[in-house]
């Protein structure tokens, strides 16, 4: 069976996202198993009291029905290297629970926090979200990611990023690059002068 996740980010009892949540859990839920009537998440996820101080990744995990919702506190991550990685095969267009080939690649990082991954010579994502590109005058993210992300969807839409293909090789073109996820967005951004990226071993 096909497992997928969600992972929303709830700080002081709020579910962030929502509306970008809903809408690729119901596209996915619809595209892989043929479901029509749309959920809204933030309808049914009922939040213990425990954790409405505070923030916490809520977990929804779900295929044809939803399975289980959990609750785990935010860890933050400290990332000031990114290294680049290739797979040419690699597909995770949804949020698959099945994150093994994205843990491999994690691990070939070696003295550094992080990755970029790599595909038929162009820029998708690291293993923790979307990547974004700064040229002096404006954020940039890969036409072509793995997974389209929630954040990411929403600073497309709202005109704070634009969209373009970046191969490998224009990265050093760039002045920093980001790391932005459900927990991180350009309030508490990870940036990473292009200096501190580790390019394709050959």
């Amino acid at each position: 069976m096909c497992r997928l996740l969600e992972t929303i980010k709830l700080e002081n009892g709020v579910l962030y996202n929502m509306k970008y949540h809903n809408l690729r859990f119901n596209n996915a839920r619809k595209n892989l198993f043929g479901i029509s009537g749309e959920i809204d998440l933030k309808k049914i996820i009922s939040i213990p009291d425990e954790c409405k101080c505070g923030i916490f990744r809520c977990r929804v995990t779900y295929s044809e029905t939803i399975e289980k919702t959990e609750f785990i506190p935010h860890v933050p991550k400290t990332i000031n290297s990114l290294k680049l990685v290739t797979d040419n095969e690699i597909e995770y267009s949804y949020k698959y629970a099945d994150r093994k080939r994205l843990s491999a690649l994690f691990e070939q990082r070696g003295t550094c926090d992080e990755i970029i991954i790599i595909k038929n010579g162009l820029v998708t994502d690291c293993s923790i979200g979307n990547l974004i590109f700064w040229d002096g005058r404006k954020w940039w993210t890969p036409s072509t990611p793995l997974l389209n992300g929630t954040q990411r969807m929403r600073l497309l839409e709202e005109g704070l990023v634009f969209e373009k293909e970046i191969p490998a090789g224009h990265i050093f073109s760039y002045q920093k690059a980001g790391i932005i996820n459900v927990f991180y967005g350009f309030g508490n951004l990870h940036e990473i002068p292009v200096s501190s990226i580790k390019r394709l071993e050959k």
